[in-house]
């Protein structure tokens, strides 16, 4: 699975899945792009990554945003001169609340940024992979909660079902050029974001409710995860899109 020389462009790589999707793209020889809105942890990453002998840039970026997207996706192109891979992960679970209670600009954010946002980025991702004519692959990052929904999370697990429609689409779409295009949809996972639903839902209930219906019987690691979508860049999945891969521990099979 040597990736090197290839350019891995990988969104909300500042912390969690995306960090560590980066970090193993350079370790397989990638340079990486890197593209968050969190400067000071993407310079962190960039420093850490270089250190280890790889290859990195960074470029602070708002996904929902149609000129943020296209630059960061520019600035991949001036650095490194090509672009084979793009993981879209950049994602916020939001505000949760009941349908009747939830207000329209919280709504908007969460699909503005989960949704739109991988939208956007595949527009000019693909746009750019069309132009050199090599092809590529693009990874979309989901949740479980892209099949299953739960109360008072109608905004983000909408916006998670949104991306497996998506995904499939571009993938017809972009197939006959070489460019696969698959979704990654993983359960809980100890990041940042999985340890704030933890704070709100607390420990006895997580631990002791939502765990044991995990077929492992605990949270996956951002580094397993991140092993999934770089081999569905990787010529390894050669034959695959249109897929969506559920790195779950078997949660999905139980609920």
């Amino acid at each position: 699975m040597s990736m090197n020389e290839k350019v891995a462009l990988i969104t909300g790589a500042s912390s969690g899945i995306g960090r560590a999707t980066a970090e193993v793209f350079a370790a397989k020889g990638a340079n990486v792009v890197l593209a968050a809105r969190r400067q000071d942890e993407l310079a962190s990453l960039v420093t850490k990554i270089e250190a280890r002998g790889g290859k990195a840039t960074a470029i602070t970026t708002d996904v929902s945003k149609a000129i943020d997207a296209e630059r960061m996706v520019a600035h991949a192109i001036d650095t490194f001169g090509r672009l084979d891979y793009a993981v879209n992960n950049a994602g916020i679970e939001g505000a949760l609340g009941g349908i009747v209670d939830l207000d329209e600009d919280d709504w908007d954010r969460v699909l503005d940024i989960n949704l739109k946002g991988a939208y956007l980025s595949m527009k000019y991702e693909a746009r750019t992979m069309l132009a050199s004519g090599n092809g590529g692959a693009i990874v979309n990052v989901g949740s479980v909660n892209s099949f299953l929904g739960f109360a008072t999370g109608s905004a983000y697990v909408a916006s998670k079902h949104g991306m497996v429609g998506l995904t499939t689409s571009v993938s017809a779409e972009l197939a006959p050029h070489g460019i696969r295009v698959n979704i990654v949809c993983p359960g809980f996972v100890d990041t940042p974001m999985h340890q704030r639903a933890r704070g709100l839902l607390g420990d006895e209930l997580y631990d002791n409710v939502l765990l044991p219906n995990v077929h492992l019987r605990r949270a996956g690691r951002p580094d397993e995860i991140a092993r999934s979508i770089v081999f569905l860049c990787s010529d390894e999945a050669s034959y695959i899109t249109g897929t969506t891969l559920t790195p779950d521990g078997g949660y999905t099979l139980t609920v």
